[in-house]
Order: structure tokens, then C-alpha cells, then sequence
């Protein structure tokens, strides 16, 4: 079936039979009103009628038609129109088209039975200015000339206009067929503000609309947009209603308890026109979401609990919960709760509830630990002597931790008079119950203590005291010998540098014989001859053996010589004398000579 030139065609093919029925029109289509066109088939007979007009064919050789494949208004694909090339189809329908309607059913509503549509608007038509443009004897000049094309504006958006070429020269003209433009929409005008916005829930709402009035085409869409109200010029969701029939949207996507600007804004082909206002509301409140779990400076025997707002409070927070071991111990709109008469380093559940009118949302559960404490008492260790150098340590854990406990600390001092430097020997985390100390002095007595800590702090337990056995002296000192007249020596020392034990005796060896054996660190060595060389070392003595120290060499001082010096005088010529003299018996120190001359001599000239 088809319009083309005035011409309404009616073409019909039943296995080899072709029938064409062709129905004159001219431009009585052409006035602006609906026009009502039927084709049928009886029998041999295909008739096609519009309005009062009618013709129709008789084909004794037509076939029944039996149709069993989608049925095409408006036009066909390209692909299907290759098939059926004998037909001769022109372009698609331009114009409207309702109450489309077979032999057996109702009208069809083209909008729900169809199945696909290409440049198809099923709500609009175009501009009944038609009427005039398309009428022969009404039709305006556009152009005359001699260019083989023009470009015609100020027309009408979304309008029929029918176009003919007239070629005229001196011996007459000629005309084209009528060949059908329509214009494009244009962008809607006036699109009203919403008319009722309610809320479904805290999440999506429902807006109504009218129709915008005075749209020139045919509306594509509708989109719906939401505003934040003190937020940025930025919707913060929107969607977009592709069945205009429809003037009530759902709009999702919305945050509960804030206030929105809702948008309406519609589409043609040739843009979108937002409304200039907006209707405002605000959503319901709505349980929180992310309620954060509580948290808790810890004390010994209490918790300093404390809480933040929900992130996504979603609504005025008018009460909070707070659980311990499943039990409320606190409800109000404060933040920050003290729970006290609690156990040193106990666990505790906790968990938040925040509630607005909307309804009540739990955090997650969290376990929280009073503070540790240092434990309460600590054993001395016990000291274990294995050697002269060696000494093993062993203790018990505390029977009352009062926390994790982290670490052992060992202190160690030797046992001296006047006072006690303790020094850390050991500082581990691992928990080991025992330790051996090596390296230590022999014949030493050690106090020993031991100290077990928490994240609470530490506490130190009572010294143990042990000795390591003795051994032979090291470190013996030179004496130091010192004489103050020509016969006798004033010989002192001082205690080992190490004396890995108790000293029993020190010996003093003076030209490799022991003149003194004593506790005393000194002794006086007398009835020695002047300025005489001796050796002088000294040895201490342990109960385990004896060491000698390096040794020493030192002078008596001198003393005036004993005895006479013999002169030997040889004259050697008449001017010179040659002295000897022999040395005295006793010299007693280092000898130096004085020689004293008289007598007349030669003055210098």
C-alpha cells in the first residue's frame, strides 16, 4: 500500500499472480483532517476506498492471502525492500496515522504490539499548516532562476511542506512530481515546573507533571533531575522517562532527611528545555547507616568510653545505646560514658545502638581491655654457682600478671661497702624462665635480682646473692720502691687489679728472695749500702694458689765516699802537667772530680 503522487497504489502478490489496484486522490487528502482509508480483499475481488472515493480490481487467479510474517507500517527495512525489488517502493510514510485496525480484532495500539521502531513518534503529529502548503492552486513561488538548487528558510518547526521543480523555456515547461519534506522539531518551550512531589520512601520519590503546553514536535523523553538545596548546581541524580504518554515519574537514588529542588525537564529531537523552578521537599528520616563502634581509653579498673556520630546519620539522632556483655549500661544522647568497677586487664563486649524516629541501627560488636598493671609481686631468682666465672639464674613467672607479660630484666651488682651500681645483664621478650651469666669475676660476690614487665610497667623482685669461686690473682701490681736515705727502702703496693678471691698473704721478693710474707701492702727494707742496685716483686696469694707481679729495679741513695783519692802528677815540658789519681775505696754514689791547682802562671799576651 501506497501514497506516491496523489496516488494511492494498492499492490498484491499471491504466489505468481500480481494485482494493482490504483485509487486517484489528487491533494482531497490534503486538508488538515484525519482521513480514513480501507483496503480489502474478497474473494477475487481487491478494493481500496478513502473517504467516499473508491475503486477495485477483479483477479480471478488471486490466491488466498495468508500473511505469517511481521507486518510493516510506515515503511520497511532496506534489507526486506532488496527482496522485493518488482514492487517498486519508495520511501517511508511521512505523515500520522491512528486507529489502524485489521479484519478480525480490535484497533491495534501500534505503541504496545510493535516490536521495533525506526523514526517513528507515537504521540505527536505534525502541524495541520499543511493543509495550505500542500494545496496546488495555493502553492508560493520559492525560486526562480537558473541554479539547479535554493535553500528556503523561515519555515514552520515540525511542518509538512510538499516541493515541486517547474522547468520552463520558450517552448513551454515541465513539472516534477510532489515530493514530501517535513521540518524538524523544535526545542520545547514554557516545560512547567513539577506539579506534586511526595516522598515513597527515605530513597525515591514520586513526581507528577503536565504536559508542556505549545511544544512544537514531538517530546523523545522526559528527565527527571534532583537537587541538593545548599549543595553545588550539580544534580545529585536524575532519570529519564522514555514513554512520554506517562506525566508521573519515580526518581531514585536520594539520601534520607535532605531537602531536594526537583527538576522537570522534556526532549524533542532538537534538545531538551529544563524547567525554570523547582519543586522542593525533603525526605524521611531513615535509620543510621555506619554506626562506628565505641572506643575506650583504658584504666586499670575502669573504661573512658567515647563514640562519633553515625557517618550517614541519615536523620536527627535522638538516642544512643551503649551494650556491655550484651547488657545496656548506658542510654541517652551524649558521647562519652565512664564504666567503671571493672577488672585489671579484662575483656569487655561492647557495642553502639544509634536511633533516630526512623528506627534504631547497631555498630559492630568490639572487645575492649583495661589497662595492665605492673604484676604484683615477683620471687627473687634463684642462683645456681657453676664455676669460678659462671653463674646460672632461674625464677617462676608472677603468679599475678595483671597483663601480657612482655619482657624479664635481670640485674646484677657487685656486693661492695660504700655502694651499688646495678647493671642490666639481661632484657629479653622471650619468656624463658631461666638464664646463665658467664664471663663474671672469680671469688666475686654478685647480688642478682629480677624484674617482670607488662604494658603496665615492671616490678622488681628481692636481690639473691651468690660468689663465684676463687682463683689465682691477676692483675698483681709492680711495687713501687722509694728511698729516702743511703741505707734503706720504703716498698709499697696496691690489691690486684683482680683478685678473684680473698687474699690471703702478699709476698714481697727483694734480689729474688722473699723478705716478706704478710697481709700488709708495704714494708721498710733497711741496713743496704749506699746507692746499691736491687730487684724488688710482689706476689698475692688466694686460697686457690699465688701470682707474682712484674718486676722492679731501684737504687738506695748515695752517700759521701769513703777513703782517699791518690794524685799522679808528670810534667810533660815547661808549660804542661799530666794528673792521674785512683778513685776512692767506697765511691757510694756516682763520682764526680774537682782539681784544684796553685802556683804562678803565664799571664796571656
Amino acid at each position: 500500500i501506497e501514497l506516491k503522487s496523489g496516488i494511492l497504489n494498492i499492490f498484491l502478490k499471491t504466489g505468481t499472480v500480481f494485482t494493482q489496484v490504483d485509487l486517484w486522490l489528487g491533494l482531497s487528502y490534503c486538508d488538515g483532517k484525519w482521513n480514513k482509508v480501507t483496503v480489502n480483499k474478497e474473494g477475487s475481488i481487491v478494493s481500496a476506498s478513502m473517504n467516499e472515493l473508491r475503486e477495485q480490481t477483479f483477479e480471478p487467479h488471486v490466491q488466498q492471502l495468508k500473511v505469517n510474517s511481521p507486518v510493516y507500517v510506515g515503511g520497511i527495512p532496506p534489507e526486506i525492500q532488496s527482496l522485493y525489488k518488482e514492487l517498486g517502493l519508495e520511501q517511508g510514510f511521512g505523515g500520522c496515522m491512528k486507529d489502524v485496525k485489521f479484519t478480525r480484532g480490535a484497533v491495534v495500539n501500534l505503541a504496545s504490539v510493535s516490536s521495533s521502531a525506526v523514526r517513528v513518534n507515537l504521540d505527536g503529529c505534525l502541524s495541520t499548516d499543511s493543509a495550505v502548503n500542500c494545496r496546488g492552486n495555493d502553492s508560493i513561488l520559492v525560486y526562480r532562476g537558473k541554479e539547479q538548487s535554493v535553500y528556503e528558510s523561515s519555515l514552520q518547526p515540525f511542518t509538512e511542506y510538499l516541493y515541486r521543480v517547474v522547468a520552463l523555456n520558450e517552448g513551454g515547461s515541465v513539472s516534477s512530481e510532489w515530493t514530501h519534506v517535513h521540518t524538524r522539531e523544535s526545542v520545547p518551550q514554557n516545560v512547567p515546573t513539577p506539579s506534586r512531589v511526595h516522598s515513597i520512601n527515605a530513597y525515591s520519590i514520586e513526581v507528577t507533571w503536565d504536559k508542556p503546553a505549545g511544544v512544537i514536535g514531538v517530546i523523545e523523553k522526559y528527565i527527571l533531575k534532583a537537587y541538593e538545596e545548599d549543595g553545588p548546581n550539580v544534580p545529585i541524580t536524575s532519570t529519564e522517562l522514555a514513554d512520554t504518554s506517562m506525566l508521573t515519574g519515580v526518581l531514585t537514588g536520594l539520601h534520607p532527611f535532605t531537602n531536594y529542588a526537583v527538576t522537570l525537564t522534556a526532549c524533542t529531537l532538537a534538545g531538551c528545555t529544563e524547567s525554570l523552578h523547582a519543586l522542593n521537599i525533603s525526605t524521611p528520616q531513615e535509620a543510621p547507616e555506619d554506626v562506628q563502634s565505641p572506643t575506650a581509653i583504658s584504666f586499670p579498673t575502669f573504661l573512658l568510653m567515647s563514640w562519633s556520630p553515625p557517618k550517614t546519620p541519615n536523620g536527627i539522632i535522638i538516642q544512643y545505646t551503649l551494650y556491655m556483655n550484651g547488657v545496656p549500661i548506658y542510654i541517652g544522647n551524649g558521647t562519652k560514658y565512664v564504666v567503671k568497677d571493672l577488672g585489671i586487664f579484662a575483656p569487655y563486649q561492647f557495642l553502639l545502638t544509634a536511633c533516630t524516629l526512623a528506627g534504631c541501627t547497631n555498630s559492630s560488636q568490639v572487645t575492649l581491655f583495661t589497662a595492665q598493671l605492673p604484676p604484683s609481686h615477683v620471687d627473687a631468682p634463684v642462683l645456681t654457682v657453676l664455676d669460678s666465672r659462671t653463674i646460672y639464674v632461674q625464677w617462676q613467672e608472677p603468679v599475678e600478671v595483671n597483663g601480657i607479660l612482655d619482657r624479664y630484666i635481670i640485674y646484677i651488682a657487685k656486693n661492695e661497702e660504700n655502694f651499688t651500681v646495678w647493671n642490666v645483664i639481661y632484657n629479653r621478650t622471650e619468656v624463658f624462665l631461666d638464664f646463665t651469666i658467664q664471663q663474671l669475676f672469680p671469688g666475686t660476690e654478685y647480688l642478682i635480682k629480677l624484674a617482670a614487665c607488662t604494658g603496665g610497667g615492671c616490678s622488681i623482685s628481692k636481690a639473691s646473692t651468690a660468689k663465684t669461686d676463687e682463683s689465682t690473682p691477676e692483675g698483681v701490681p709492680a711495687p713501687k720502691a722509694q728511698s729516702y736515705s743511703y741505707d734503706s727502702f720504703n716498698i709499697s703496693w696496691t690489691k690486684p687489679e683482680y683478685p678473684n678471691g680473698i687474699i690471703t698473704s702478699y709476698g714481697l721478693y727483694m734480689d729474688g728472695v722473699l723478705m716478706q710474707n704478710s697481709s700488709q701492702l708495704s714494708c721498710y727494707a733497711y741496713g743496704l749500702a749506699p746507692w746499691s742496685l736491687h730487684s724488688f716483686r710482689v706476689q698475692a696469694c688466694t686460697a686457690k694458689g699465688c701470682a707474682l707481679g712484674p718486676l722492679v729495679e731501684s737504687r738506695t741513695m748515695e752517700a759521701p765516699p769513703e777513703g782517699t783519692v791518690d794524685v799522679f802528677a808528670t810534667v810533660d815540658g815547661s808549660k804542661e802537667v799530666q794528673l792521674k789519681w785512683l778513685a776512692p775505696n767506697k765511691p757510694n754514689g756516682k763520682l764526680t772530680y774537682t782539681v784544684l791547682v796553685t802556683g804562678l802562671f803565664y799571664a796571656d799576651q
